[in-house]
């Protein structure tokens, strides 16, 4: 049986590292493809910021029926206050208000502390929401030590959906300082109790800036 070969002569690594592969047409060969699962969409990076906001249509930023899910990675994300949570909150008017919609959540939290001690997951009453127009905090207390922060993702649905409510889930992991070194990670769930299109999204600590720290948004593609 011949041997097929191939012919790397024509294939551009470069272009391919930010692509998928695929066998090409004559099957001698591979080509690129630009369908991938996960677009990225915009970053934005803090520098003693309030908050980092993604509202549709300013600076670039897509959040309608353009992706039927969205994610956002918050990455080193460092209070400059110590003990502070990361909150969301979302808008349906561009912006304009981030304490207008309301949520219902569940949350549950573990820990693991540098000596050793743990914690079992478990429900965190202190955390959920009950059809309530506060923002979602997404985090514990992280701590604001130079090596410190929190980083983790937000999942939002259908966003622009004027059928359903929005659904999220989220997950982070912070490190708490008491007495000793914390990893918290922190699962929240639920959903904006509306029918309108969320088309905000603001990520911010409880109280005082946001030091440094980058957030992606990204879409996600029917499969």
């Amino acid at each position: 049986m011949a041997l097929t070969k191939f012919n790397f002569n024509s294939f551009d690594v470069t272009t391919a590292a930010s692509k998928g592969l695929a066998f090409n047409s004559s099957a001698n060969g591979f080509e690129t493809s630009s369908s991938t699962s996960m677009v990225l969409i915009k970053t934005l990076t803090a520098s003693s910021s309030a908050n980092l906001s993604f509202v549709h249509g300013s600076s670039d930023v897509v959040l309608d029926s353009t992706y039927p899910i969205y994610v956002f990675k918050f990455i080193n994300c460092h209070p400059a206050n110590d003990g502070q949570q990361l909150y969301m909150s979302g808008s349906v008017n561009s912006g304009s208000n981030y304490e207008a919609t309301s949520k219902t959540t569940t949350c549950f939290r573990a820990y693991h502390t540098e000596g050793g001690s743990s914690g079992t997951l478990a429900y965190y009453t202190g955390g959920d929401l009950a059809n309530s127009t506060d923002s979602q905090f997404l985090s514990v207390e992280a701590s604001n030590e130079n090596d410190h922060g929190v980083s983790g993702t937000f999942t939002l649905f259908n966003p622009s959906s004027t059928t359903f409510v929005k659904h999220f889930i989220s997950s982070s992991n912070s490190i708490y300082n008491d007495s000793s070194d914390f990893s918290m990670n922190f699962y929240v769930a639920g959903y904006f109790n509306t029918t309108s299109a969320i088309n905000g999204i603001r990520f911010r600590f409880n109280t005082g800036n946001m030091d440094v720290g980058t957030i992606k948004l990204y879409g996600i593609k029917d499969s």
